[in-house]
């Protein structure tokens, strides 16, 4: 499990890669970076929800059938995905999300449309999923929300900050901030997500844990030991790589390729980034545990509390003040906390319910070892009824 966390931190280096390329062609490169980011942010929006299809496998899927299954409807989920990435392409639709809603100019518009275009095939990505297409639906679901609200806040933080300065050139400058500094400020604790998996995968209540039957000496202290290093390393990084003067302006310069007047504008929003892995950890920690569970459905709510979270956010702060770069990544924190707090009262409200079934279960099981005990022996039974046989 380790491993595929580190697989996961280096696949983040793959945007940087990507944004490096950008930022080098230097005529237009904050426009090439505005246009960049506002497509890839909605392309992940529409292709979110499928990529939570690896829980579905983890939990449900235990045979060729099974994953027959979860395949078919990731393909009919990555055909509707890749026909909406058509549409916005080429529709007035695009034209009205992209260049009306976010208030950009012609060309910025243009080339975050030609952008959408050539992402439309992403969607086919991510496949693995006895269980029924109805179980895993319903298993899936609260995750697929969880995952669209999560991939829509940056599309809305893009939005709201664009049109909170007017579509200017300063609108188009904090945009291209916000798309720099994502895959930067991400790749210390985006990781962090994936600790959702280690309880389904570990934890000897999943029934379809195939380490059940081993000689596995994993338990649900080790999990929670496993996570909080986990969280103490992302931690770490962060304040490593975001706090220590000139090292975030140093890794935008050579890495992304950003120049240094531009990587300054960038410090604040990464330091930002510092505080997220905490609600990151919650989240996926509890995630998991309810994964395990399939109680899934308590995660809704977190979703919407999010979104309205982070709405708010993006409306109040700039009455404080707070505006650009700084405002989308300010109130993707606010988005976050509200949501962990959420799961985490789920959490509670599963285990409270869990824990009287199973007072419930001991009382019952008291009763019938009281009952069991207060019955006479069948021996004692045999000679009441002899004696009462000599005495007629």
């Amino acid at each position: 499990m380790a491993v595929d966390l580190l697989i996961q931190f280096l696949l983040h280096a793959k945007i940087q890669a990507l944004n490096r390329g950008i930022a080098a062609v230097k005529e237009d490169a904050v426009e090439m970076l505005a246009s960049y980011g506002l497509a890839y942010s909605l392309m992940k929006f529409f292709t979110g929800p499928m990529s939570d299809f690896k829980n579905v496998g983890l939990v449900f899927v235990n045979s060729k059938r099974d994953r027959t299954k979860a395949v078919l409807c990731m393909v009919v989920a990555g055909a509707v995905a890749a026909v909406f990435h058509t549409l916005i392409a080429y529709s007035d639709l695009g034209y009205y999300i992209i260049n009306k809603l976010h208030h950009v100019d012609e060309s910025v518009g243009s080339k975050t449309r030609r952008a959408f275009l050539y992402l439309a095939a992403f969607p086919f990505m991510d496949a693995m999923g006895e269980a029924t297409i109805r179980k895993m639906l319903s298993f899936w679901w609260p995750l697929a929300l969880i995952l669209a609200t999560q991939r829509i806040s940056r599309p809305i933080v893009n939005l709201f900050v664009s049109r909170d300065l007017g579509g200017s050139s300063s609108a188009t400058e904090a945009v291209a901030i916000l798309t720099a500094t994502y895959p930067v400020g991400h790749m210390p604790y985006g990781w962090l997500t994936e600790i959702r998996a280690v309880y389904p995968a570990f934890d000897k209540n999943n029934p379809s844990n195939k380490l059940v039957n081993t000689n596995s000496t994993v338990t649900a202290t080790h999990i929670k030991k496993f996570t909080f290093v986990c969280m103490a390393l992302s931690l770490t990084l962060c304040f490593v790589m975001f706090w220590t003067p000139n090292v975030s302006e140093k890794i935008l310069v050579d890495i992304i390729g950003v120049d240094f007047a531009f990587a300054e504008l960038c410090v604040v929003p990464l330091r930002i980034f510092s505080f997220f892995p905490v609600p990151v950890t919650v989240r996926a920690h509890l995630t998991g545990w309810l994964m395990t569970l399939k109680k899934t459905f308590v995660l809704a709510p977190s979703s919407v509390l999010r979104i309205i979270v982070l709405i708010t956010s993006l409306i109040v702060l700039p009455y404080l003040g707070v505006h650009g770069a700084t405002l989308g990544v300010g109130s993707l924190l606010a988005g976050f906390v509200g949501e962990s707090t959420m799961v985490a009262i789920a959490a509670c409200y599963v285990y409270r319910k869990q824990k009287k079934k199973r007072n419930e279960n001991e009382t019952a099981a008291e009763g019938e070892d009281s009952a069991m005990t207060d019955m006479p022996h069948t021996e004692e039974m045999t000679d009441i009824v002899e004696m009462r046989e000599e005495n007629e």
